[in-house]
C-alpha cells in the first residue's frame, strides 16, 4: 500500500509541474462540494491548481450521511432543494429524472443513497471538463504548517504530501459515549456508532433492541431493525420524536424581524409569538420554522455564551424536532410499527446494564428493567471535538493549530471558515466547513448551508493562494 501511495504522489507531482495544490480532507458531501467548487472557480479564473480529494473510503460523495443502501432511509428534505449548487437548486431533480426515466417531482422525498451518487457525478463531470482532480484513498493522520506558507499532510502509511492549503471536510463525528455505563460499553452487544460498517448486521436476528436517542438516527435504525416478533424500544430524556413534513407544500411566510439583543428569554418569547401568528395566518407552524432558518446563525451569534449554553440545555431538543423533520412516508412506517406494538418510545435514561451472555439486562432511570439482544447509541453526532479519539483532530489540538469553537462545539474559525489557532500560534492555510463550524454558525450540517460554505471556502482558499481570485470569478 505504501509503495502505491508513493508512486501516485511522485507521478502527480511530476505532472503538476508549477501548479499550486489544495488538499480537501474528507470525501463526503462537504468535501465533494468543496472540491467541485475549487475546480470550477480555478477554471473560471484560469488558475493553475491541483485539487487532492483525500479519504480512505472508496466512495466519493456519500460520507456517513448518504452511504446507506437501504431504500427506507429517505432524505429529510425534498429533492427540489438538494441541488449541489446554490445557483441551480433543480440540479438533483434533473439528475434523478434522467436516471429514473421519469419526471421526478421537486416535492418528492427520495432514498439518501441517490444523493451521494449525484454528488460524485457532479464532481466527476466538473473534473473531466474544467480541472485536475487527484483522488487519494488514504487516511490523513496529521496536518502541519511549516511556517513558509505550505502545509504537510501525513498519511497512515507514513507518506507525506506537501500542498499550499488544506480544507478539513471531516463531516460529523460518532456520538458521545459518556452516558453509557462502563459495563454496557464493554459489551459486544452495544453498538456505540450505529453508522459504523457492520453495526446493524451485528444486531442479533432475534430479541428486542434498545435504541438510546429518539431523533432522526433512531428513526433510521428502527426501520432497519424492524421485523416480526421484535420490539424496538427507543428512549431519551424527553422522549421527543422529530415532527413530520407536511403532505403538501407549506405556504411561504415572511421572515420575522428578530434580534437576540434582549437575551434568550426574550428571543424565545418572540419566536413563539411569531410561530403562533403563522399558525393563525396560514394554518401551519412549519412555514414559520422554515422562515426562521436563514436567521438562525445571526440569532445564535448575537446570544451571549451564557445564553447559548442555556439554549443547548433548555431549547435545543425542541428546536431540533421541529426543524429537522421526517418525510410523511417515514412517519407512516413508524406509526405502523407503533400500532403493531413493534416500536415503543418513552422517556428515560440508561443507568445500568448487565451482559448475561444471551442478552443485556438494562435498568432505566424510571426503575424499569428490560432484557434486549442489543443496545444501539442513537444520540446523534458529537460536536465536542476535544473529546474525540480521531488522530488527526487530536494532533491539530495538540499542536495548537486549532481551538474549540464557541461553547466547545466544533472548531474555532473566522467568518470565511479559516481555522483560528490557539493563542500564540501563527495561522496556517487551513480551512473547514460543515459540522466543524457548529459552534460559530449553529445551522451548518444541511446541504443548503454546506453548498454555500463550499463556494465561499473555495473562493477564500484561492484568494489566499493566488492573491487575485475574488468574487468576480465565482
Amino acid at each position: 500500500m505504501a509503495h502505491r501511495v508513493n508512486e501516485l504522489l511522485g507521478s502527480a507531482t511530476r505532472e503538476a509541474g508549477g501548479e499550486r495544490g489544495v488538499a480537501v480532507v474528507g470525501a463526503g458531501a462537504s468535501g465533494t462540494l468543496t472540491a467541485t467548487r475549487l475546480l470550477e472557480l480555478a477554471d473560471a479564473c484560469d488558475l493553475p491548481i491541483s485539487v487532492w480529494l483525500i479519504d480512505p473510503g472508496m466512495e466519493t460523495g456519500s460520507g456517513v450521511a448518504y452511504a446507506t443502501d437501504q431504500r427506507c432511509h429517505l432524505l429529510n428534505v425534498t429533492a427540489g432543494k438538494m441541488g449541489a449548487s446554490p445557483e441551480d437548486l433543480g440540479g438533483f431533480v434533473r439528475w434523478l429524472s434522467e436516471r429514473q426515466g421519469r419526471e421526478v417531482g421537486s416535492d418528492e422525498f427520495v432514498p439518501r443513497s441517490a444523493y451521494g451518487s449525484y454528488l460524485a457525478d457532479v464532481l466527476s463531470s466538473v473534473a473531466a471538463s474544467t480541472g485536475r482532480l487527484l483522488r487519494l484513498h488514504e487516511r490523513v493522520t496529521a496536518v502541519r504548517s511549516d511556517g513558509t506558507g505550505a502545509v504537510e499532510l501525513t498519511f497512515a502509511w507514513g507518506t507525506n504530501l506537501r500542498v499550499d492549503a488544506v480544507v478539513l471536510a471531516l463531516g460529523t463525528f460518532p456520538p458521545a459515549q459518556d452516558w453509557a455505563p462502563a459495563a454496557l460499553r464493554a459489551s459486544a452487544r452495544y453498538m456505540g456508532n450505529p453508522w459504523a460498517p457492520g453495526a446493524v448486521a451485528a444486531v442479533p436476528d432475534s430479541g428486542d433492541v434498545l435504541l438510546v436517542g429518539t431523533g432522526l438516527t433512531m428513526i433510521d435504525m428502527a426501520l432497519s431493525l424492524d421485523r416480526p416478533g421484535r420490539v424496538v424500544h427507543a428512549i431519551s430524556r424527553r422522549g421527543l420524536v422529530p415532527r413530520v413534513h407536511s403532505q403538501t407544500r407549506a405556504p411561504v411566510v415572511p421572515a420575522p424581524e428578530l434580534r437576540a439583543d434582549g437575551g434568550l428569554v426574550e428571543l424565545r418569547r418572540d419566536v413563539l409569538h411569531y410561530l403562533r401568528g403563522c399558525v393563525r395566518a396560514v394554518g401551519d407552524w412549519r412555514s414559520g420554522v422554515d422562515a426562521l432558518r436563514p436567521l438562525s446563525t445571526a440569532l445564535w451569534q448575537n446570544l451571549s455564551l451564557t445564553d447559548r449554553t442555556r439554549f443547548l440545555r433548555e431549547d435545543q431538543r425542541m428546536w431540533d424536532v421541529h426543524r429537522h423533520r421526517m418525510p410523511p412516508a417515514t412517519a407512516a412506517a413508524l406509526s405502523a410499527m407503533r400500532r403493531a406494538g413493534r416500536l415503543e418510545i418513552r422517556r428515560g435514561e440508561v443507568i445500568d446494564a448487565v451482559d448475561t451472555g444471551t442478552g443485556l439486562g438494562v435498568e432505566l432511570s424510571n426503575r424499569e428493567r428490560m432484557f434486549v439482544g442489543a443496545v444501539m447509541n442513537c444520540t446523534g453526532s458529537s460536536y465536542e471535538l476535544r473529546k474525540t479519539d480521531d488522530p488527526l483532530v487530536r494532533q491539530l489540538f495538540a499542536d495548537g493549530l486549532v481551538g474549540p469553537g464557541p461553547v466547545d462545539l466544533g472548531l474555532d474559525t473566522d467568518e470565511d471558515g479559516k481555522l483560528i489557532p490557539r493563542a500564540g500560534r501563527s495561522s496556517g492555510p487551513l480551512w473547514t466547513l460543515g459540522a466543524l463550524r457548529h459552534g460559530h454558525l449553529w445551522e451548518t450540517t444541511a446541504i443548503p448551508e454546506i453548498r454555500v460554505q463550499a463556494r465561499d471556502v473555495a473562493e477564500s482558499v484561492l484568494s489566499a493562494i493566488f492573491q487575485q481570485c475574488g468574487s468576480m470569478c465565482s
